[in-house]
């Protein structure tokens, strides 16, 4: 028998899911943009810094929320 005060389950947005990660803290991260054009006029040591990820801009935060509800 279902239970009547069951919420239903959220869905994952896979788009999403495939973009963000979140640290262990539950802030989420994101991979930095500017890497694939125009890579030979970057000096190494940018795109070594490109490489890495970085946290999602606090505007922004709600919606990757709404998206990733469990925090995948």
């Amino acid at each position: 028998m279902k239970n009547p005060n069951a919420k239903p389950k959220l869905k994952t947005h896979k788009g999403a899911k495939k973009r963000f990660s979140f640290t262990s803290t539950g802030k989420p991260m994101q991979a930095h943009g500017m890497k694939s054009h125009f890579r030979r006029r970057k000096s190494a040591r940018v795109l070594r810094a490109l490489d890495r990820m970085h946290l999602v801009d606090e505007t922004n935060v709600k919606n990757i929320r709404r998206l990733l509800p469990y925090g995948e």
